[in-house]
């Protein structure tokens, strides 16, 4: 069995990737969190008020024996719009962003070639930036694993969470989760 890996996206609300991405096989944690900004320590309100840089983003533990950075990759761009800038649906600004955060130069060129994979199969169109290097900072833990608790109760989750899902099950359907 090789190592865990890490990658990191943003992909608007973090609630919203993160539901997807704890359905992915392979992927044994997924942390939200903020990246890219200007600001130590950001808090949620801070991160909210578009004022400090930062993106909504998770972190992504994953076994590359399973699921690939490619995979990864694709799924993260197959279950969001990468042709919003600064926002989805109705989150807008710079903290909605869809990034990639590589951890290296290897990352780096996946993420390159990935969007240029997602414009090669839909027509172009993707406003997906690699950033970074960037400081990692865990969002507060009210935010870890939302959708598994509060979110289930949130109205905004219950409208954008599972349209992200169903896109998950039917685009990359070897790559859910069995069920219980």
């Amino acid at each position: 069995m090789s190592d865990k890996q890490q990658a990191i996206i943003a992909g608007g609300c973090f609630w919203c990737t993160e539901a997807v991405f704890r359905d992915v096989v392979g992927v044994s944690e997924v942390e939200s969190g903020y990246i890219g900004g200007t600001v130590e320590n950001p808090t949620y309100k801070q991160v909210c008020s578009g004022t400090t840089g930062h993106a909504e983003a998770i972190r992504v533990t994953f076994d590359p024996d399973t699921i690939s950075l490619p995979e990864i990759y694709d799924v993260f761009l197959g279950t969001h719009d990468p042709t919003q800038l600064n926002r989805q649906g109705n989150d807008v600004g710079t903290q909605y962003r869809s990034a990639i955060f590589p951890l290296d130069d290897a990352q780096r060129a996946e993420a390159e070639a990935a969007i240029a994979r997602w414009n090669e199969d839909n027509g172009g169109g993707a406003v997906t930036k690699v950033e970074g290097p960037a400081t990692w900072y865990p969002a507060e833990d009210y935010h870890q694993e939302y959708w598994e608790g509060e979110g289930q109760r949130n109205p905004y989750c219950l409208a954008t969470i599972p349209p992200k899902l169903m896109k998950l099950r039917k685009s990359f359907q070897n790559k859910v989760k069995a069920e219980g």
